[in-house]
């Protein structure tokens, strides 16, 4: 007879391996103390600031920050609200800034922010500047991105990405809960090393969702890139320091450096498919999920897949967007099809990749062959339209009857939804 093991409901903070059950939320707070024991581990004296302001979908995580204090103090972690979202993240460059006349009782402070999109809005000057200055060697800075894509609880639908496009902080795109703790701590690791800060993006669908999640008390190995040269002085946050020479790091070799770090660690995979494929979906975060839900309701399993030409590239860094394994999922390829919700910042940035590629295949998102809106940029992506999307054209390049009848049967359904719609 199987013996079950004794469950705690600290467990979620308390256990060193195996699983753990938690929110999203619950693992943004697990996550700062992750990175705390793998500091340790690494024999680095570093504690822990978080600050920020609440609003939906990271409405609760003052609430069980406040629950884990005893748990936070341990590791050596603070957390102290902000007045305000800009206070901060004023507050998380000051982090930065410890030891940097080697006075500090820490080797480093990593810090986390989290806002609602209209509160990265209004932070564009403190988090440009923290980002020019730069991070810590052994601190770090992740940004959480709240972001309501409906105004469930907003009086504006956000994406806050192109906000921090425009700062030139790299942005990352969990598609679940594992992939907050696995992404946290690859920000943060990628912020040491780049001198950038580095944004997580959270909507309801991935940080008010709960599962069963892998913790190890062994640090994942991230490989140093051997293809970046770093500049004298390195890349991370100094004093003196002009404010010509911080454009000329960011400009000329922080983005190098994020490139280079994500080449030899990648974050984005094929996940489904063969090199023999003829049709390619990209996709990022809640669209991910999206995506696997469109393929079950049209039957295709990886089995399917390879059977149909169809292959599958699951985003973790959306920005910028990482270009090797991009061309190397795109060879072979006639046509890529790129999910997404709101506005197409993948799919931009993969048509300028892939421009000057020979026989690249034909790029569509946003708008299909024709020009016309195929993934509007309005309301919520739903999965049956990708369903419907992506059936078309896979009947179009099969003729597959199986799938055509499933195509039918879809829209049917769709039909029928509408009209029973109040």
């Amino acid at each position: 007879m199987m013996q079950l093991r004794n469950i705690a409901i600290d467990d979620k903070y308390t256990r060193e391996d195996g699983q753990i059950f938690v929110t999203g939320t619950q693992a943004l707070v697990r996550l700062a103390m992750l990175q705390s024991q793998r500091d340790q581990r690494a024999g680095l004296n570093t504690a822990g600031f978080v600050t920020g302001y609440r609003g939906s979908p990271l409405g609760g995580l003052d609430q069980q920050l406040y629950a884990a204090q005893e748990h936070l103090d341990r590791h050596g972690i603070r957390f102290q609200p902000a007045v305000n979202e800009d206070l901060g993240a004023t507050a998380v460059w000051g982090t930065q800034q410890s030891g940097i006349n080697a006075d500090s009782r820490y080797d480093g402070v990593f810090a986390m922010w989290y806002a609602k999109g209209p509160g990265v809005d209004r932070s564009g000057d403190p988090i440009r500047h923290g980002n020019l200055a730069g991070s810590s060697q052994n601190g770090g800075v992740l940004l959480l991105l709240g972001d309501d894509h409906t105004c469930e609880s907003s009086t504006t639908a956000h994406q806050s990405e192109y906000s921090l496009v425009n700062t030139m902080v790299p942005i990352l795109n969990p598609a679940g809960v594992q992939d907050i703790l696995d992404f946290g701590l690859y920000g943060w690791a990628l912020s040491r090393f780049s001198g950038c800060w580095v944004g997580l993006k959270c909507v309801h669908d991935t940080v008010e969702a709960s599962a069963s999640v892998s913790i190890s008390s062994q640090n994942r190995q991230l490989m140093l890139p051997h293809d970046f040269t770093m500049p004298e002085g390195g890349l991370n946050i100094r004093w003196p320091d002009s404010f010509q020479a911080q454009e000329e790091r960011l400009q000329q070799y922080k983005l190098n450096a994020v490139a280079a770090y994500s080449r030899a660690n990648p974050i984005d995979r094929q996940v489904l498919g063969s090199e023999q494929a003829h049709t390619g979906l990209v996709t990022t975060g809640k669209s991910y999920l999206d995506v696997r839900r469109a393929l079950l309701e049209l039957g295709i399993d990886e089995q399917r897949a390879q059977s149909l030409g169809l292959k599958v590239y699951k985003v973790g860094m959306v920005w910028p967007l990482e270009s090797q394994g991009l061309k190397q999922f795109a060879q072979g390829l006639k046509r890529l099809i790129v999910v997404e919700e709101k506005r197409g910042l993948m799919e931009q940035q993969i048509k300028e990749i892939l421009y000057a590629s020979t026989n690249r295949p034909e790029v569509i998102g946003k708008f299909d062959e024709n020009g016309d809106s195929l993934f509007r940029a309005s309301g919520r992506l739903e999965a049956i339209d990708i369903a419907l999307a992506v059936g078309d054209r896979l009947v179009l390049a099969t003729g597959e009857d199986e799938l055509a009848l499933r195509l039918k049967q879809l829209r049917s359904r769709k039909e029928a939804a509408v009209f029973e719609a109040p």
